[in-house]
């Protein structure tokens, strides 16, 4: 069987990839500009293309068919439109990387399955994964396209440590302050359940649904099975690196309030997203995936994480302006307790 993955070397496209290269039923095709060869098993196939340059994409595919294809890197409707126009006749199963941040928010209740409604008014991104989902189902109630639609929550690899609350360069700076024994912030109270998933348990799921005429038009959460709190998935994280955790709470509605002046999107990722309990109820994926399980529980997964990020530091960006960010944060609470 054949496999077109667009994209392919992200986290989670890339334990998938991975799992893939190692099942000899399976043929992997990458199409993507070729900027981590490096990464990519030497079984896996590489077509060097832009996905946006439509024509140049459709040359270099044609006459090649797939039976799965998926795209990592749509993020709106207009990159569906195109992949429905190129693949439409080429892939028995079209797999479309959604979200579980477009579920409800506010959440009418924390148990989430497949049936749970889809609105989000704090994240444009999570909106534009709504509308993909809705223009490719309508192609396939009216003409059937064979689409199946995934949509992860918090995936995380050994390259990156899953955190509630950081800057635009990511965990980084966090794991910095964590080092230095400087308070960091967490969202809300950090009593709110959440999920994270290592990419190589998503990559079970995933995979087991490729191919399966039974996920055809049909929705699929995929998540590992470990709930944790904000404060103890943080806690796991500091007793990894050896060092005392010293947490503060800050409600999301401020953080989403004072991130506008320094351009950072807590709207989105915090009232859109983290700040809200969740629990993912994958019976719907299991009755297909019955091997689906967590085997990587966080404790686990993160320590792998934290051993690459020490062993390599030169991939990773320090922030300073989210650390002032943080620190001009605390002082202000701290000065209004004084002051009230």
């Amino acid at each position: 069987m054949k496999a077109l993955f667009i994209g392919g070397t992200g986290t989670i496209s890339m334990g998938i990839v991975r799992r893939l290269s190692e099942d000899p039923q399976w043929e992997v095709y990458l199409l993507n500009r070729g900027n981590r060869k490096n990464d990519v098993p030497s079984s896996v196939k590489q077509i060097t293309a832009d996905i946006y340059n439509e024509s140049d994409v459709a040359e270099k595919l044609s006459g090649m068919d797939f039976d799965v294809v998926s795209d990592f890197i749509a993020f709106d409707v207009k990159a569906v439109e195109r992949d429905y126009r190129l693949f439409k006749d080429k892939t028995k199963q079209y797999i479309f990387i959604s979200s579980a941040s477009a579920y409800n928010k506010p959440a009418a209740g924390y148990i989430i399955t497949e049936g749970t409604t889809l609105a989000n008014p704090y994240w444009e991104y999570s909106r534009n994964k709504i509308a993909c989902e809705e223009f490719l189902m309508k192609k396939y109630r009216e003409e059937g396209f064979p689409v199946t639609i995934v949509r992860p929550s918090h995936t995380y690899d050994e390259r990156h440590i899953p955190l509630g609350v950081h800057g635009k360069k990511g965990f980084y700076q966090v794991i910095k302050r964590m080092q230095q024994g400087k308070p960091v912030i967490i969202q809300g109270d950090g009593s709110s359940l959440w999920t994270v998933t290592f990419n190589s348990d998503f990559a079970i799921g995933f995979t087991g649904l490729m191919g399966n005429r039974h996920a055809i038009g049909e929705a699929f959460q995929i998540t590992g099975d470990e709930i944790l709190s904000w404060d103890q998935i943080y806690q796991t994280i500091a007793d990894a690196l050896g060092v005392k955790l010293k947490a503060y709470h800050v409600s999301s509605d401020f953080l989403s309030d004072v991130g506008e002046k320094y351009d950072m999107d807590f709207e989105g990722s915090l009232l859109g997203d983290k700040a809200v309990s969740v629990v993912f109820d994958n019976s719907k994926l299991k009755r297909l995936v019955p091997q689906m399980t967590t085997t990587i529980p966080f404790h686990k997964g993160v320590r792998l994480a934290v051993d690459y990020v020490l062993s390599h530091p030169e991939e990773y960006e320090e922030d300073p302006e989210f650390d002032t960010f943080c620190d001009k944060i605390i002082a202000a609470i701290e000065k209004a307790k004084t002051e009230i």
